[in-house]
């Protein structure tokens, strides 16, 4: 290995944690963002790095390119996609979880998934400007437009987003814990009454099974209903001495993960606002759990 190859190593390994960021909130999928980042360190290994003024700034436009063709590509797909589709469930170094606000919301499920309903140049904007606070040149090398026109894509996906999802302050962690915690207690003691209560009124169960596992085929909203689902799937946990639920953090919010022995079943992840559960989201798509056990580490 070459000096010079050394050295590409090395800034790329530096700045790993911030890449794989950018584009798990571009892509939501950890898989895809690993891919993302093997291509991205391919081209980096040919630059030359006299040339390379900002590091940083470098590899996350290159980064961004990158996961941008990913997203583009993938959205051909999406039409043929089973169902809801959620994004791939994170499981996070616990430092990383509430130590940063405007991370932990910006890769919670509940963003990630707001972030799907913006065109590809939309979301890599946002994310560059609003998250990591790119300028907008940086961001116009990245997604390869003028400078005049990221500023205006800037404005209309802030407003976009903005208008569907306010900026949560700081998140009291162990209060969320507690809420959750309670919840699985009367779900596993059947206790309809006390689910329905910690539920929002408009509460949404989602559950990502990409036509390959057993699910509740559409997104079901009201309290009552989610209530009755978290019944039945306590029920079947009691029906089957060989199923085990574990407490986790994943996307930055308390999340059970479900397995049979050692078969990895599904993860359910918890979204609490003002001390009531607004969103249930259950990944059981099989494709999507292969990678889920790996904790990642973020950073911006």
């Amino acid at each position: 290995m070459t000096a010079s190859t050394d050295e590409h190593g090395e800034r790329f390994t530096v700045l790993r944690p911030l890449l794989f960021t950018i584009a798990y909130e571009i892509l939501g999928s950890a898989t895809e963002s690993e891919d993302v980042l093997q291509d991205s360190y391919l081209r980096w290994a040919d630059v030359d790095l006299a040339t390379v003024r900002d590091t940083k700034s470098y590899l996350a436009q290159l980064v961004t390119r990158e996961a941008l063709n990913a997203l583009r590509a993938r959205s051909r797909r999406r039409e043929e996609y089973v169902g809801p589709w959620l994004p791939e469930p994170l499981l996070l170094d616990e430092r990383d979880a509430s130590a940063d606000i405007v991370l932990a919301e910006s890769v919670s499920m509940a963003m990630l998934v707001l972030l799907e309903t913006l065109t590809p140049d939309e979301r890599a904007v946002f994310v560059l400007r609003e998250v990591f606070g790119f300028d907008y040149d940086e961001i116009a090398g990245a997604v390869g437009r003028s400078t005049q026109a990221v500023r205006q894509i800037a404005h209309r996906a802030k407003e976009h987003v903005h208008a569907r999802r306010k900026r949560f302050g700081p998140v009291d962690s162990r209060r969320t814990t507690q809420i959750t915690e309670q919840f699985l207690t009367a779900a596993a003691t059947g206790d309809m009454e006390e689910l329905v209560s910690m539920l929002a009124p408009g509460a949404t169960w989602t559950a990502d099974h990409g036509g390959k596992a057993t699910a509740v085929r559409r997104p079901v909203v009201g309290a009552r209903k989610v209530a009755a689902i978290m019944a039945r799937v306590f029920q079947a946990v009691r029906k089957t001495p060989q199923m085990r639920l574990e407490t986790a953090v994943y996307n930055s919010a308390p999340a059970v993960v479900v397995y049979t022995e050692d078969h990895l079943e599904g993860v359910l992840l918890f979204e609490v606002v003002d001390d009531k559960i607004t969103n249930l989201y259950a990944m059981r798509n099989p494709d999507k759990l292969t990678g889920i056990t790996i904790p990642r580490k973020i950073t911006r």
